[in-house]
């Protein structure tokens, strides 16, 4: 359906060039996408409140702490904005984690692997979305220390920060979480793949993945 041959290979990607005109172009899609997310985002809101209802019981059992996680992250125009999450990890002071350290597994308690394994930890960031910090679909947000790092090292980095986050986007779906250098490098190519052919075939395309990252449990 979509040629992803440079999101899923080393083949460089002329990020000096690429722009945000694919979107700009179509203000019938932008209103589509805003008007989908908001809609959306609003019949998800019940499913917040249940799924915080049932965790403020779970937690003391397994997931002991604070029910939300609230972290700055890089939005668009690179500027920061704050990120909502269930939490899935021991509460620590500060982060320790540098840009392309692994994630801290043992931290991640028995229930907060769960809810990532099913991206339930992410349905806060409806509140984002309606806020309209964040999309539902577009560029994962990086962790605002880790993205200043990014943006000074990685090429085309920036470029991805050109539209709107997104709590699912194609480099989720097509490369899976990222890291290391080479796989943010694998991840900048899929989001500005994203950014140069979006439109509503490749929405809906990045929507149906998700749907079923989460129903196979291959979130991370």
């Amino acid at each position: 359906m979509f040629d992803f041959e440079a999101v899923r290979s080393d083949q460089e990607v002329p990020v000096e060039f690429t722009t945000y005109s694919a979107l700009r172009s179509t203000e019938t899609f932008l209103i589509c996408k805003r008007g989908f997310d908001v809609a959306l985002a609003t019949c998800l809101l019940p499913i917040l409140l249940t799924t915080a209802a049932v965790l403020i019981v779970l937690n003391p059992l397994l997931n002991r702490g604070p029910l939300f996680f609230a972290q700055i992250r890089m939005g668009r125009d690179c500027k920061p904005f704050v990120a909502y999450k269930f939490r899935t990890m021991r509460t620590a002071r500060h982060v320790t984690r540098r840009p392309h350290d692994p994630p801290e597994a043992h931290r991640i308690t028995r229930l907060g692997l769960f809810l990532r394994q099913t991206r339930i930890d992410e349905i806060p960031q409806i509140i984002n979305v309606l806020k309209g910090d964040m999309s539902l679909i577009g560029p994962r947000p990086d962790y605002f220390h880790h993205a200043r790092h990014y943006v000074r090292t990685v090429p085309g980095y920036r470029t991805r920060h050109t539209v709107k986050p997104g709590i699912s986007g194609l480099a989720q779906t097509e490369v899976g979480y990222a890291h290391e250098a080479e796989t943010v490098a694998n991840k900048v190519r899929a989001d500005i793949y994203y950014i140069n052919n979006a439109g509503f075939r490749l929405e809906m395309w990045i929507f149906w993945r998700t749907v079923l990252v989460v129903f196979r449990f291959e979130g991370t």
